[in-house]
């Protein structure tokens, strides 16, 4: 398969995505302000460059489970597997209630300098809460990942890079400022099946849990 298609292709995906998420969040009946329900406490984190900085307080937190989905692409002279997305369901604590779904999907308050890509924005980390409101995260710089567990995907401190209220008014993630990904188990992309130019295309669902914590300003600190 033509590697520009390919890319093309993985990125329609992406956005059938969040429509697809869009649509069926929308249907849902909105809940109460999260964050007015739930009272955090922020989780310890095994190395400073995962704090997240004084003035943000801890808002929401939700188990996330899911799959991390890789791509075999080539790269260099080989191959190897990229994540194109996450799919996963966050729930509330001790609750089955799904309150926040993840995806990758185009930032529209980052606009796409790939040609090569179709969509409005750049792609990056996205929850959407139930009440529509989203967030989209970018890893923090200069390093906001950590191994904790060999077994697992890394631990992440990721900065807002766009938020938006939902299209009737939900708030619940448009004032997130900071996500942290912790306590994470599986996700790692396999070490099989993208081995050689003829894997090129193929795709891997790995199951993975984490929990994910959200940020925002303290009240009364601009």
């Amino acid at each position: 398969m033509n590697y520009i298609a390919l890319k093309n292709q993985i990125t329609r995906r992406l956005i059938l995505i969040a429509c697809t998420t869009t649509l069926a969040v929308g249907l849902m009946v909105s809940l109460p302000q999260l964050a007015q329900a739930q009272s955090v406490t922020p989780p310890p984190v095994p190395d400073n460059k995962l704090q997240v900085e004084p003035g943000n307080v801890a808002f929401l937190l939700g188990h996330a489970v899911g799959t991390q989905n890789y791509v075999c692409k080539p790269s260099g002279a080989g191959v190897k597997f990229v994540l194109f997305t996450p799919e996963a369901t966050l729930f509330k604590d001790n609750d089955d209630r799904q309150i926040i779904t993840h995806f990758f999907s185009p930032n529209p308050a980052e606009p796409n300098t790939d040609a090569t890509v179709v969509a409005d924005g750049l792609i990056r980390a996205t929850w959407q809460a139930r009440d529509t409101s989203m967030v989209w995260a970018k890893v923090h710089q200069p390093d906001g990942s950590l191994i904790v567990d060999p077994n697992a995907i890394a631990w992440l401190l990721l900065d807002a890079a766009g938020v938006q209220d939902g299209p009737t008014g939900g708030k619940t993630l448009s004032s997130t400022t900071f996500v942290q990904r912790v306590n994470t188990t599986g996700g790692l992309a396999p070490a099989t099946g993208c081995t050689s130019l003829t894997d090129v295309g193929n795709q891997a669902f790995v199951p993975y849990t984490a929990d994910y914590v959200f940020y925002k300003k303290q009240h009364g600190i601009n």
